[in-house]
């Protein structure tokens, strides 16, 4: 079985568009290109990725269509659009007429409490429907209410909810993050990436530290509706890509292969269909 990584970056620190890279960061303020990917992948047997966007600029996006475009391995981009910007139409009818490009992700974990629940949101997110675009929730526990508040104004949107909605791993906090994500998988249709975690968790972390917030995860949302995605290069921060696929092998080690192929390749598969023009 052939594994898809649901999350991955790119990125040039020169190009001089990403605000985050601060020298809390400096270990991965360098090039990350797919010469440098391209082995873990190799290793683990992950054949393609989906390529995400990390700052808000159309220049990134842009960027990251071209450079998709010339590697074998990369499915699609996940782009950034000002959502409620006066040129959102615009900019995402500009963007889509690049078949690669498969969704859109605001920088909801920066933006205001409250963001998702603005009227100006509707029909950019009609439009993203009707192109068959997906997208892609990044926040934070204290946003799980306006997101399921989002996922019931839009019901037939394809939603996919990053790093599992960020839980605070590192204080062992457990509530009110389990609640919220039950309910949001238990009313709407929403997916949701294993990823992310153990840049959320203790520097020192340990498989243990993640095992209650995967197992519930995979209780709420079922293997068909949780894929798996490295979050490289930023999971660098706490360890890399070879300490997270071991962990997650060790995670879901006692599931079904069935399962374990709807994770690791399955649920991505049909989440991110590939678009044609």
């Amino acid at each position: 079985m052939s594994r898809i990584d649901s999350h991955q970056h790119f990125w040039k620190p020169q190009r001089g568009d990403y605000p985050w890279m601060t020298d809390d960061v400096d270990q991965i303020r360098v090039d990350f290109m797919p010469v440098h990917l391209r082995p873990f992948l190799l290793r683990h047997g992950i054949s393609e990725t989906i390529l995400v966007q990390c700052t808000e600029t159309i220049a990134e996006t842009e960027f990251l269509l071209d450079l998709a475009g010339r590697t074998d391995f990369v499915r699609g981009v996940i782009g950034w659009v000002d959502l409620v910007g006066g040129t959102a139409l615009a900019d995402i009818e500009r963007l889509a007429s690049d078949a690669l490009l498969l969704g859109i992700r605001p920088m909801v974990q920066w933006l205001a409490d409250g963001w998702l629940r603005n009227p100006a949101l509707e029909r950019p997110m009609r439009d993203l429907q009707e192109r068959g675009l997906v997208f892609e929730a990044l926040v934070f526990p204290r946003q799980i209410d306006d997101l399921r508040h989002f996922l019931n104004r839009y019901p037939d949107l394809d939603v996919i909810i990053d790093h599992g909605a960020k839980p605070q791993i590192r204080d062992g906090q457990f509530e009110p993050w389990a609640t919220a994500m039950r309910a949001i998988a238990d009313n709407t249709r929403a997916k949701c990436k294993l990823s992310g975690l153990v840049t959320e968790a203790r520097s020192d972390w340990s498989v243990d530290d993640l095992r209650p917030y995967v197992e519930h995860l995979l209780a709420v949302f079922g293997a068909e509706r949780l894929m798996w995605g490295s979050d490289w290069p930023v999971s660098v921060l706490a360890g890399g890509y070879d300490p997270w696929v071991e962990a997650t092998e060790s995670l879901l080690a006692t599931l079904p292969e069935g399962d374990r192929e709807q994770i690791w390749r399955g649920t991505a598969d049909r989440a991110y269909r590939r678009r044609n023009h």
